[in-house]
């Protein structure tokens, strides 16, 4: 088989650099996707949105009738505010899943609907250990027990109502990230913008090398995954097989590492395409990609929202291999090359 091109890691982590630092809470992606817009622009790929928001691009590839359609998911976890508390601070509820405790002393910036934004830190009710003594600690970390305080000099509600804030405001978390000397990416929202960046990158590679795909291949960012419906509706007419490209899982029991692009045959929502899972399996072995398989207990996918919304499609999920998914997040650029090294192979392979 012919050496894959090579994918340009540069660029790959300048623009998930560029991803994580646009706030795109599920609901509010447009900033997200007019970045992705500017790319695709930029590359020379035809591309539209969907009626719901989501984005579409098109390479055109030697096979016009079988298509092939690959995911990134640019929405994230976030939260909305919920109510005005009469202390003027904010109980929130969360968009996407989540535990409490992995967002308790996050920063954030609560998005109002006139464009304003303020900042803000996720705490427990009783927050004050000096105050509160043990009860601090006790305390169930769950929404209803935690509030955001405000960066304004704010003590009721209608000091807070008087700022523009209201319910139904968009709350993002800080994402805080950081790229290591050693490799290594931590933020939040890996999950799915690592992923979405391998994606871009695979095709602007193929771009670069004036190679075209095997087969009319679409690039589908939809921007409502982590709520459960991203793809449920939007996949291309004549698509034969769609690829999720979202993170893969990285704890015990599971084989992927940050290092690998991992490959799920089987999610909660069942198992993937076993033809496709062996295809990719083969790719990587041929192409030296690392590369592991693995079954997640507790995930679904925009492919899983595909199919239940009776997409005619053979379907799988791969993806760079992410640490502490929903919480703390890290991977490595070593992941996100060997995921967009399979892409590029994909694309390329009948």
């Amino acid at each position: 088989m012919p050496k894959l091109p090579q994918v340009d890691m540069e660029y790959t982590v300048d623009l998930l650099l560029r991803l994580t630092a646009t706030p795109s809470p599920s609901g509010y992606t447009d900033e997200a996707m007019a970045v992705l817009e500017k790319e695709f622009a930029a590359l020379g790929l035809p591309y539209r949105r969907t009626n719901k928001g989501g984005l579409i691009a098109t390479l055109r590839g030697e096979d016009d009738d079988n298509h092939r359609l690959l995911s990134g998911h640019a929405d994230t976890l976030g939260a909305m505010v919920k109510e005005i508390k009469s202390s003027g601070r904010l109980k929130y509820a969360p968009l996407g899943g989540g535990a409490a405790f992995t967002v308790e002393g996050e920063y954030c910036t609560i998005i109002t609907d006139s464009g304003r934004r303020y900042t803000g830190t996720i705490l427990s009710t009783k927050a004050s250990s000096h105050v509160y003594g043990k009860e601090s600690e006790e305390l169930a970390r769950k929404p209803e027990n935690m509030e955001i305080r405000l960066d304004e000099k704010v003590r009721t509600a209608a000091e807070t109502r008087a700022l523009g804030i209201e319910v139904g405001d968009f709350i993002a978390y800080d994402p805080r990230t950081q790229l290591t000397p050693s490799g290594f990416v931590k933020s939040r929202h890996l999950d799915d913008k690592a992923s979405v960046a391998a994606l871009v990158a695979a095709a602007r590679c193929l771009i670069q090398n004036k190679i075209r795909p095997k087969a009319t291949s679409h690039l589908f960012i939809t921007n409502f995954e982590e709520v459960g419906h991203g793809a449920a509706f939007g996949v291309p007419e004549r698509t034969r097989e769609f690829i999720a490209v979202d993170m893969g899982c990285v704890g015990e029991g599971i084989q992927a590492t940050e290092y690998c692009v991992s490959i799920c045959a089987k999610d909660s929502s069942g198992p993937y395409d076993a033809g496709l899972k062996r295809r990719l399996v083969a790719l990587a072995q041929e192409n030296g990609i690392p590369f592991a398989v693995d079954v997640y207990p507790f995930y679904g996918s925009d492919a899983s929202a595909a199919l239940r919304s009776g997409a005619d499609v053979r379907a799988i999920v791969i993806g760079p291999g992410v640490d502490a998914s929903h919480a703390f997040e890290r991977t490595h650029t070593d992941g996100i090359k060997a995921t967009a090294d399979l892409l590029v192979a994909y694309l390329t392979a009948k």
